[in-house]
């Protein structure tokens, strides 16, 4: 039908070893999977040593996903470190009406992505402190848990309660419970600037 959403959404996250990239991407298939949706997670063949740059990837969809191929042209973009900025083509196949989330503290155009703000839809583009959001509840700066809370917010793909259930599922106890506060508050935090924008 004319107007219709595709139901294929495509995931790219970018970020460096040891920041929890490939546990992103399974945990939105696992909050995808629990709102009843076919989803698929996995890695980019490569070094996943501390530091070093990684990349996985997600699909969500209302039916059964038989591609494996990497995500070439994504729906949304997850930037865990800025540093990758000047080190890796993550704007590569994405589109002027993509979702872009990074964590950082500046704002975009500080981060010298202005002409990335001039040809996308602007308001789809967020920068956001979910490193800082992170150290405060659970003492280390690891931003993946509260980017995924982040992500539900900018994009309305699935429910902060599926990304808390997920992140639940995966980590017990107090690590739990503070990466789904983590993500709370990044869903706030973004909820707050998109509906700021939009009024504008």
């Amino acid at each position: 039908m004319e107007g219709e959403k595709p139901s294929r959404f495509e995931v790219r996250i970018h970020g460096r070893g040891g920041q929890g990239v490939v546990t992103a991407a399974e945990l939105l298939s696992v909050a995808a999977f629990e709102e009843g949706h076919h989803a698929q997670a996995f890695p980019s063949f490569g070094s996943e040593r501390t530091g070093a740059p990684v990349v996985s990837f997600c699909r969500l969809d209302a039916v059964a996903i038989r591609t494996r191929e990497p995500v070439a042209e994504p729906d949304a973009l997850i930037v865990q470190d800025p540093t990758l900025l000047h080190q890796v083509d993550l704007f590569s196949g994405f589109g002027t009406d993509g979702y872009l989330l990074l964590n950082s503290g500046r704002s975009l155009a500080e981060l010298g992505l202005a002409d990335l703000l001039e040809r996308h839809r602007s308001e789809r583009l967020l920068a956001v402190p979910a490193g800082e959001i992170a150290r405060r509840h659970i003492g280390r700066p690891l931003p993946n848990a509260a980017l995924l809370g982040g992500f539900a917010a900018l994009t309305g793909r699935l429910l902060l309660q599926s990304v808390q259930d997920a992140i639940r599922q995966r980590f017990s106890g107090r690590a739990g419970e503070g990466n789904a506060a983590a993500a709370a508050d990044c869903f706030e935090l973004v909820s707050e600037r998109v509906g700021g924008m939009s009024r504008a």
